[in-house]
């Protein structure tokens, strides 16, 4: 789709299909259990690197056709092992590591002749997107038709937006169902819309944050935090694409931009945290009768010591 090899077609029913969605939940599944495995009682155990060296290869093909997925991917399992108490001087070190990596794989990505970029799957798309972003002035291709369309779609919605239906942009920005929903949502109701849509997110941030206080055991913890914080900063992603804030990269916003690849993992992801949620609100249950009743059973005896 849009030149992108990143959608693979299902034979016999013609079905489009992204298997890098599908890699997100299995990627924050292992890294979950990764995690919870080399748990100690005063922190999570250096060997959980080694775990989680199996992902690498896996962020790297996911990189080669979609460098914005392999990001957050990359950004969410940090995320992770600092919730499930990596030792800090192991989390800095490896901070570090990774960040001396993206400046060597920038230089490398600007230094290389363009020729030799072609064959290196979608290399020279994330360079000329970056170039855009560093100076947009200088630079003239359809990922700055697409910023610069979605800018002006911000800049007409103003405070309370042209109204439902009344955008005028989304004649010409490509494929505002998707990439850039956002701007079009900016465009029709505003900054009063565009505001009430980040609030939602916030909200789920916000909730799977009070159920991963209530969870009494660490996978389901890390695994509802892995999910819920890569919803929440694909949607992050999405909305500074539109606004201008982050280069043009191809996340789509949750439950809001059209793509049924995106609408059925997104799902299967909430899926997981209900379950969770549900799961330990009915172990809290089960707890607070139990301490009801002790509490009764211990009453009753001091009234029967008493008699007596």
């Amino acid at each position: 789709m849009n030149d992108a090899g990143r959608w693979v077609t299902i034979p016999g029913i013609g079905f489009t299909f992204q298997p890098s969605e599908m890699a997100k939940l299995g990627i924050i599944m292992y890294c979950a259990r990764a995690i919870a495995f080399e748990q100690t009682e005063e922190c999570c155990s250096n060997n959980v690197l080694w775990r989680m060296t199996l992902v690498v290869p896996v962020l790297f093909l996911i990189f080669m056709e979609n460098f914005s997925t392999s990001a957050l991917l990359g950004g969410v399992c940090l995320v992770m092992l600092f919730v499930g108490r990596l030792y800090w001087k192991t989390y800095a070190k490896l901070i570090g590591v990774i960040v001396g990596l993206m400046i060597l794989m920038l230089a490398v990505v600007f230094i290389v002749p363009e020729k030799h970029l072609k064959s290196a799957g979608r290399l020279l798309t994330v360079k000329s997107r970056i170039e855009h972003f560093v100076n947009p002035s200088e630079t003239d291709s359809d990922d700055s038709y697409q910023s610069d369309q979605a800018k002006i779609a911000v800049a007409k919605g103003g405070l309370m937006g042209l109204g439902p239906g009344n955008s005028v942009q989304r004649n010409f920005l490509p494929h505002p169902y998707s990439d850039f929903i956002f701007a079009i949502i900016v465009e029709e109701y505003g900054l009063v819309g565009a505001g009430i849509v980040m609030l939602l997110y916030l909200i789920i941030l916000y909730r799977v944050g009070v159920i991963v206080r209530r969870c009494t055991r660490m996978f389901p913890a890390i695994l509802v935090a892995g999910l819920g914080l890569c919803i929440v900063f694909q949607a992050l992603i999405n909305m500074g694409v539109c606004v201008g804030l982050f280069p043009v990269t191809g996340q789509p916003l949750p439950l809001v931009s059209m793509g049924g690849t995106s609408l059925l993992f997104t799902s299967a992801s909430f899926g997981m945290i209900l379950s969770v949620s549900h799961t330990f609100s009915e172990e809290g249950e089960r707890e607070e009768k139990e301490k009801l009743k002790m509490a009764a059973q211990g009453i009753n005896e001091e009234e029967e010591n008493e008699e007596n």
